[in-house]
């Protein structure tokens, strides 16, 4: 009898262990955290996110934006979207709400703290929502989701802070998919000459010394730091390029 003891003790070990490691690498598996909301905002998401999407960054997504702490993960995160619903069957709604990483920020070991129109949309009604923004932190669940624009591309913003010929920075905006950009070419149109960009804060890619001329940026998509392709856009920014302005990159990707 102890030889088989024994070896049922083995087999349900081992099935245990089987059953957590597929779990831990579920891409689509709920995970157990908290999140807070904005208390001094108005209802949309803020315009000083470190991402640096700036007012753009406080209407994205209908204002259902989101500062994460981990999950920021050094500005990379910026502009991925989770579905984040919270666990409290009496006020909550089953499907959540879809939040873009904005901002970089944490409060009472959450991992993400919502506008208050996010942290509202949870809810099942509007008296519900009123008791979650009372409880101001709530048990949630979150995963990681394609972002989606419709009718959007890939689009290129010059940075307020950006002097031509001096200095170039922009934010890429509408990214759809679940894919990160973890790195960025500036290459020039003419000679197809290119250079590898400093990512400086956030979503922000900057280079002092931009080559004068249309220019061309290519993205480099990675999914779970594995699977990397190079994005190569239709279009290119014109060499009169101006702070402020925004730029169509002809393409999407939606992996």
């Amino acid at each position: 009898m102890a030889p088989l003891r024994w070896l049922l003790i083995s087999v349900a070990c081992f099935l245990f262990m089987h059953s957590l490691g597929k779990s831990e690498t579920c891409p689509d598996c709920f995970i157990h955290s908290r999140a807070g909301y904005y208390p001094n905002s108005d209802e949309k998401g803020t315009e000083v996110g470190e991402c640096g999407f700036g007012k753009f960054g406080a209407t994205l997504n209908g204002g259902d934006v989101s500062a994460a702490s981990e999950l920021y993960r050094g500005g990379v995160g910026c502009g991925a979207c989770y579905q984040v619903r919270c666990t409290y069957s009496y006020y909550c709604l089953d499907k959540g709400v879809t939040v873009v990483i904005t901002d970089h920020g944490i409060s009472d070991r959450t991992d993400f703290i919502l506008s208050q129109r996010a942290f509202s949309q949870m809810a099942q009604s509007t008296d519900a929502a009123a008791s979650l923004l009372a409880l101001g932190i709530v048990d949630i669940e979150y995963r990681r989701v394609s972002c989606s624009y419709p009718n959007k591309n890939i689009t290129f913003k010059i940075d307020e802070s950006s002097n031509n010929p001096y200095y170039l920075a922009f934010e890429i905006l509408y990214q759809q998919g679940k894919m990160d950009i973890t790195a960025v070419q500036l290459c020039e149109t003419q000679n197809f000459v290119c250079k590898l960009l400093d990512r400086t804060h956030g979503a922000v890619w900057t280079t002092t010394s931009p080559p004068s001329g249309p220019l061309s940026i290519r993205m480099l998509f990675s999914a779970n730091d594995e699977d990397q392709t190079w994005v190569v856009p239709v279009n290119n920014i014109p060499g009169n390029w101006k702070p402020g302005d925004t730029y169509d990159s002809g393409v999407q990707v939606n992996a």
